[in-house]
């Protein structure tokens, strides 16, 4: 007998989880506040990062982040507010930001980035979809030599972990990007990346979804849920009443406010990150982090994206111009003759990528309901880990051994 299964949110976790079901044979319905057109999965840099395995809550960011803390324009910028679950957060973050924590955290990042990597893969060979996808790694330019020390010692534990990873001169990025003017004295060059265009993978995902069945209830909020015993008996909604054997909450930053109906505390925090796209010649193929600014710019189908910085301000979608300006000032400074116009800039967006403390997801079933499973908190890799966390939500649902070991990423956690 098919399982019926109710995610809540419709972003790529949502909507991968959505997809691996399906495949199984559930029977699914995703709701989200949106129209399944915005959000996160719109706006960020595309990328799929075995690269980026040092978690966000790393030995030195809490230093970065109280020395950036009034500065709007600085590349981590955390809003000084007296809002008990953020202090909560941040003394979580700091009892994270540990060198035996993250020495313990590479590995699993690392290797669900990989599994993520392999998913898209075989969704693009799969003949479902048209998607955008390209494997020609991610530069990470720096300017100064400290950086690129600091850069290199990471590329180095990358190769340790078998990454294939190389440290270049600007001779050999100008090799390999010829026509960028890229004004930096090197970058580690990660193979193991790729990337993609979500604005173009999103709909076909969710015309694909409702080929197979899926039902998508749009611009319908959840505003309660139903617990009887330890289970999830109802899904309420500002328009209906829905009942499912399975409940996966899956809505981003927005998921704790669900959770708390159900007893249960996850600690995240909304990081709100921003994009300007520009649909001029730019000349840039290969993906790059502009390591000093931390700006990601990615070569999409049509356009070029230049996206970054990590603000934890609270949930809001307020577009901060002192923000993009960083984004534009930074392109500008990087790539000779780039200028970025007031009409791009205009036309930014943000989305809010939801952060644990520790930088690990959470994917797994909570202790305090029987019926419930949990999928978030995938902070700047979202895009990413969207198929790995998909694949195993969909692995736990149907009861089947797991791709990997869940336990890093329990909800039940503590910091």
């Amino acid at each position: 007998m098919s399982r019926s299964v109710i995610i809540i949110g419709g972003g790529i976790i949502g909507l991968s989880t959505a997809y691996y079901l399906q495949k199984e044979g559930c029977q699914v319905t995703v709701i989200d506040k949106s129209d399944f057109s915005e959000g996160a999965s719109y706006v960020n840099a595309g990328y799929i990062t075995p690269s980026h395995f040092i978690p966000l809550a790393a030995p030195g960011m809490i230093t970065k982040g109280l020395k950036w803390m009034f500065n709007e324009s600085s590349p981590f910028y955390v809003k000084p507010r007296l809002d008990l679950e953020f202090l909560k957060w941040a003394l979580a973050f700091k009892r994270s930001a540990t060198k035996k924590k993250v020495e313990k955290a590479i590995p699993v990042i690392k290797d669900i980035n990989l599994l993520g990597r392999d998913l898209y893969e075989a969704m693009r060979d799969s003949g479902d979809f048209s998607f955008h996808y390209e494997r020609k790694g991610l530069l990470m330019c720096y300017k100064s030599d400290a950086v690129g020390e600091e850069e290199w010692e990471i590329g180095k534990r990358g190769i340790e972990e078998g990454l294939e990873v190389k440290h270049l001169s600007p001779e050999d990025v100008k090799a390999i990007e010829p026509r960028t003017g890229l004004n930096i004295k090197g970058a580690v060059h990660f193979m193991s990346d790729a990337h993609m265009t979500p604005n173009h993978f999103m709909p076909e995902m969710v015309a694909y979804l409702r080929s197979k069945g899926v039902v998508l209830l749009e611009k319908e909020a959840v505003t309660d849920v139903e617990v009887s015993e330890g289970k999830i008996g109802k899904v309420i909604t500002d328009k209906q009443e829905l009942m499912s054997d399975e409940v996966v909450l899956a809505a981003g930053s927005w998921s704790p406010h669900i959770s708390k109906k159900l007893g249960v505390k996850i600690p995240l925090q909304a990081g709100k990150g921003y994009r300007i796209n520009v649909s001029r010649e730019t000349h840039i193929t290969i993906p790059a982090i502009l390591c000093e600014a931390k700006v990601a710019v990615t070569p999409m189908d049509g356009f070029t994206r230049f996206a970054g910085t990590m603000e934890i301000a609270g949930i809001n979608h307020n577009i901060n111009t002192k923000r993009v300006d960083a984004i534009a000032n930074a392109a500008k400074r990087y790539y000779d003759g780039l200028e970025i116009t007031n009409d791009e800039k205009a036309a930014a967006a943000c989305g809010l990528r939801p952060c644990t403390p520790d930088g690990l997801p959470y994917i797994g079933r909570s202790s305090k309901c029987k019926n419930l499973t949990i999928a978030t908190g995938h902070a700047m890799m979202g895009w990413s880990l969207g198929p790995a966390t998909g694949k195993l939500v969909s692995e736990l649902i149907v009861d089947t051994k797991t791709s990997l070991n869940l336990e890093p990423f329990s909800p039940d956690r503590g910091f």
